[in-house]
Protein backbone atom coordinates (compact mmCIF):
# COMPACT_ATOMS: atom_id res chain seq x y z
CA UNK A 1 0.00 0.00 0.00
CA UNK A 2 1.39 3.31 -0.68
CA UNK A 3 2.09 5.81 2.37
CA UNK A 4 -0.48 8.62 2.23
CA UNK A 5 2.28 10.84 4.46
CA UNK A 6 5.91 11.69 4.37
CA UNK A 7 7.44 12.05 7.49
CA UNK A 8 9.66 15.11 7.90
CA UNK A 9 11.27 17.45 10.56
CA UNK A 10 11.82 20.83 11.30
CA UNK A 11 15.29 21.44 9.50
CA UNK A 12 15.59 25.22 10.11
CA UNK A 13 14.25 28.13 11.61
CA UNK A 14 15.61 31.36 9.64
CA UNK A 15 14.48 34.74 10.65
CA UNK A 16 12.59 36.20 6.96
CA UNK A 17 11.56 39.38 5.40
CA UNK A 18 7.96 38.52 6.30
CA UNK A 19 8.50 36.93 9.87
CA UNK A 20 10.03 33.46 10.05
CA UNK A 21 10.81 30.65 7.70
CA UNK A 22 10.61 27.31 9.15
CA UNK A 23 12.52 24.96 6.94
CA UNK A 24 10.53 21.59 6.69
CA UNK A 25 11.63 18.45 5.46
CA UNK A 26 13.55 15.32 4.83
CA UNK A 27 16.53 13.97 2.77
CA UNK A 28 14.29 14.07 -0.59
CA UNK A 29 12.89 17.55 0.13
CA UNK A 30 13.21 20.73 2.29
CA UNK A 31 10.09 23.01 2.32
CA UNK A 32 8.94 26.44 3.51
CA UNK A 33 6.46 27.55 5.29
CA UNK A 34 6.64 31.31 6.64
CA UNK A 35 5.17 31.63 10.83
CA UNK A 36 4.86 34.41 12.60
CA UNK A 37 8.06 35.82 13.95
CA UNK A 38 6.78 34.94 17.54
CA UNK A 39 5.63 31.49 16.78
CA UNK A 40 9.25 30.85 15.17
CA UNK A 41 10.75 32.06 18.18
CA UNK A 42 8.41 29.76 19.86
CA UNK A 43 9.26 26.58 18.25
CA UNK A 44 12.90 27.17 18.56
CA UNK A 45 12.42 27.02 22.17
CA UNK A 46 10.81 24.05 22.05
CA UNK A 47 13.53 22.32 19.54
CA UNK A 48 16.48 23.40 22.16
CA UNK A 49 14.26 22.63 24.98
CA UNK A 50 15.20 26.23 26.72
CA UNK A 51 13.74 26.86 30.05
CA UNK A 52 11.15 29.68 29.84
CA UNK A 53 10.50 31.96 33.39
CA UNK A 54 7.13 31.85 32.68
CA UNK A 55 4.68 28.79 30.32
CA UNK A 56 3.84 30.37 26.96
CA UNK A 57 0.64 29.91 25.27
CA UNK A 58 1.72 25.92 24.27
CA UNK A 59 2.93 24.99 27.25
CA UNK A 60 -0.51 25.93 29.04
CA UNK A 61 -2.24 23.91 26.55
CA UNK A 62 0.60 21.05 26.98
CA UNK A 63 -0.33 21.18 30.58
CA UNK A 64 -4.19 21.13 29.93
CA UNK A 65 -3.86 17.88 27.56
CA UNK A 66 -1.62 16.17 30.48
CA UNK A 67 -4.40 16.71 32.83
CA UNK A 68 -6.82 15.29 30.68
CA UNK A 69 -4.47 12.74 29.32
CA UNK A 70 -4.53 13.60 26.09
CA UNK A 71 -1.24 13.09 24.07
CA UNK A 72 -0.15 14.72 20.79
CA UNK A 73 0.32 11.43 18.54
CA UNK A 74 1.18 13.37 15.48
CA UNK A 75 0.97 16.16 13.30
CA UNK A 76 0.24 16.12 9.60
CA UNK A 77 0.44 19.51 6.97
CA UNK A 78 -2.25 18.43 4.84
CA UNK A 79 -2.88 20.86 2.30
CA UNK A 80 -1.99 24.06 0.72
CA UNK A 81 -4.33 26.54 -0.14
CA UNK A 82 -3.95 30.13 -1.83
CA UNK A 83 -0.32 30.28 -0.37
CA UNK A 84 -1.87 28.69 2.64
CA UNK A 85 -0.53 25.90 4.56
CA UNK A 86 -3.57 23.61 6.15
CA UNK A 87 -2.61 21.12 9.15
CA UNK A 88 -4.02 18.73 11.10
CA UNK A 89 -2.98 17.34 15.01
CA UNK A 90 -3.96 13.58 16.08
CA UNK A 91 -4.93 13.78 19.50
CA UNK A 92 -4.98 10.67 21.66
CA UNK A 93 -6.78 9.86 24.95
CA UNK A 94 -6.42 7.07 26.84
CA UNK A 95 -8.18 5.86 30.15
CA UNK A 96 -9.61 3.18 32.31
CA UNK A 97 -13.18 2.96 29.86
CA UNK A 98 -11.79 3.94 26.18
CA UNK A 99 -9.04 5.18 23.61
CA UNK A 100 -10.03 8.35 21.85
CA UNK A 101 -8.24 9.58 18.82
CA UNK A 102 -9.35 13.43 17.71
CA UNK A 103 -8.61 15.19 14.51
CA UNK A 104 -8.54 18.83 14.77
CA UNK A 105 -7.98 21.43 12.14
CA UNK A 106 -4.75 23.88 13.30
CA UNK A 107 -2.28 26.31 11.80
CA UNK A 108 0.80 24.34 10.88
CA UNK A 109 2.50 26.97 13.34
CA UNK A 110 0.80 25.31 16.17
CA UNK A 111 0.79 21.89 14.86
CA UNK A 112 4.78 21.89 14.69
CA UNK A 113 4.96 23.87 17.75
CA UNK A 114 3.03 21.47 19.92
CA UNK A 115 4.75 18.63 17.94
CA UNK A 116 8.36 20.11 18.92
CA UNK A 117 7.03 20.44 22.36
CA UNK A 118 6.16 17.04 23.06
CA UNK A 119 9.02 15.34 20.66
CA UNK A 120 6.15 13.96 18.03
CA UNK A 121 6.56 13.49 14.48
CA UNK A 122 5.74 15.50 11.64
CA UNK A 123 4.38 14.38 8.20
CA UNK A 124 3.24 16.10 5.20
CA UNK A 125 0.50 14.43 2.69
CA UNK A 126 2.24 12.50 0.30
CA UNK A 127 0.32 15.16 -2.83
CA UNK A 128 1.22 18.18 -0.89
CA UNK A 129 5.16 16.85 -0.54
CA UNK A 130 4.94 16.51 -4.36
CA UNK A 131 3.85 19.87 -4.91
CA UNK A 132 6.25 21.94 -3.04
CA UNK A 133 9.38 23.49 -4.21
CA UNK A 134 12.70 21.76 -2.88
CA UNK A 135 14.09 24.45 -0.98
CA UNK A 136 17.25 22.16 0.47
CA UNK A 137 20.06 24.30 -1.89
CA UNK A 138 18.21 27.37 -0.14
CA UNK A 139 18.89 25.79 3.51
CA UNK A 140 21.86 24.91 2.84
CA UNK A 141 23.44 27.80 1.35
CA UNK A 142 22.69 29.30 4.44
CA UNK A 143 23.81 26.99 6.92
CA UNK A 144 27.25 27.41 5.01
CA UNK A 145 27.05 31.27 4.54
CA UNK A 146 26.76 31.06 8.93
CA UNK A 147 23.11 32.23 8.88
CA UNK A 148 21.46 31.01 12.22
CA UNK A 149 19.63 27.86 11.93
CA UNK A 150 18.13 27.22 15.09
CA UNK A 151 17.33 23.23 14.31
CA UNK A 152 19.39 20.22 13.03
Amino acid sequence: MKNDVVPVQIRGILPANSGCALFVGNDEKVFVINVEPQMGAVIGMFLRDTPKERPLTHDLINRIFQGFGINVERVIITDLKNSTYFARIILQQQNELARKIVEVDARPSDCLALAAAQKKPIFVSAPLFEQVEDMTEVLEKMNESGSESEAD
